[in-house]
């Protein structure tokens, strides 16, 4: 799909910190414009006895700022001119430079703002050239947060292969200045997909608050997208399998998952403790995935030590650390191990 030159509105890319507001500096270049005017008007009155207009009256304090205003804004309808030797030598000093300096705030300002959009249009366009194979994190609330965090920490995923959909504006600059890439737009809409470039993502993870969302959402990204790992979470269990029909990978209970966890604490408070590190990605405790080494195969090999397996995935089941068949691994298994990650 081509796109134009033009700078696309929902993209914002990351930032360090908050950006100048370009607002904010029309407004002050405009205000320092006024102040040149004014200062030159108020020189002009000063000097009015040297001043005389078209019918050879002197000079008024409106005279003053008329004749500044197309002086500097070079007009110069000359029909208030300077007749003295002093209010000549304020023109040449005074009026000429502070014309020059209007000329360059206004030329500049101008060619900032196209530059400005210029630059920022072709770091746009270079950026979807080369995202390939990224994350998509739809969604930038509680749980959006927290599914980035452990991307980028746990994972160790660039925070510049993130992208962050995000229908409130807020929240969207809250992400770029947390140092993702962001497009503000709904995720139930195609377009803000594409902006995100969801056609070449490996990973689309929904961070919705209501399921309707979540199989929308999903929907959509499949259709745009036949290979992307898709994570939806669920609020009602039922809504589990449906979410599946849609086209996602992996279904989170979410409210279901808080249950159990809220219930275990009760009776084993230990365990949860064991859960909450498994679950603070990148220190301490963590699950992770792997292939198994050639020697690991077969009837003979001999699984690492360093990260004990919890389970084995196989031909689309998940075979535990406690079944037979997990004992000897085979070429194509994905291993789920644990590990202990230093800080």
């Amino acid at each position: 799909m081509s796109r134009g030159p033009s700078l696309p509105r929902g993209v914002r890319l990351a930032s360090a910190g908050r950006p100048p507001s370009p607002l904010g500096r029309l407004l002050w270049r405009v205000a320092l414009a006024i102040a040149l005017i004014a200062f030159v008007a108020i020189g002009t009155y000063l000097t009015r006895d040297g001043y005389r207009d078209a019918a050879g009256d002197s000079v008024s304090l409106l005279d003053s700022f008329y004749y500044a205003t197309v002086s500097v804004t070079t007009t110069g309808y000359g029909d208030v001119v300077p007749l003295s030797d002093g209010a000549r030598l304020f023109t040449t000093l005074v009026v000429t430079p502070v014309r020059i300096l209007f000329l360059i705030l206004v030329v500049g300002t101008t060619v900032e703002l196209l530059t400005s959009q210029t630059l920022t249009a072709l770091r746009i366009e270079r950026w979807r050239r080369r995202l390939r194979d990224h994350v998509i994190v739809c969604g930038y609330g509680t749980k959006g947060r927290a599914a980035a965090t452990a991307m980028v920490g746990g994972r160790k995923v660039p925070k510049e292969r993130v992208v962050i959909v995000e229908r409130s504006p807020v929240a969207a600059q809250e992400a770029a200045r947390a140092g993702y890439n962001t497009v503000t737009g709904d995720a139930t809409r195609s377009v803000a997909l594409e902006e995100a470039e969801v056609a070449s993502a490996r990973t689309v993870i929904i961070c919705t608050a209501d399921d309707e969302s979540a199989a929308l959402i999903t929907l959509t990204v499949r259709a745009l997208n036949r290979d992307a790992v898709i994570v939806a979470p669920a609020r009602e269990e039922e809504n589990a399998d449906l979410l599946r029909q849609a086209g996602a990978s992996s279904v989170v209970l979410t409210a279901g998952a808080a249950g159990r966890l809220l219930g275990l604490s009760s009776h084993h408070p230990y365990a949860i403790t064991v859960l909450e590190d498994l679950m603070t990605l990148g220190h301490g405790l963590d699950l992770v995935e792997r292939e198994p080494e050639p020697d690991e195969i077969g009837p003979s090999g001999r699984p690492r030590g360093d990260a004990p397996i919890v389970a084995v995935h196989r031909d689309g089941r998940l075979l535990r650390f406690d079944d037979p068949a997990a004992h000897e691994l085979r070429a194509g298994d994905r291993l789920v191990c644990l590990a202990s990650v230093k800080a």
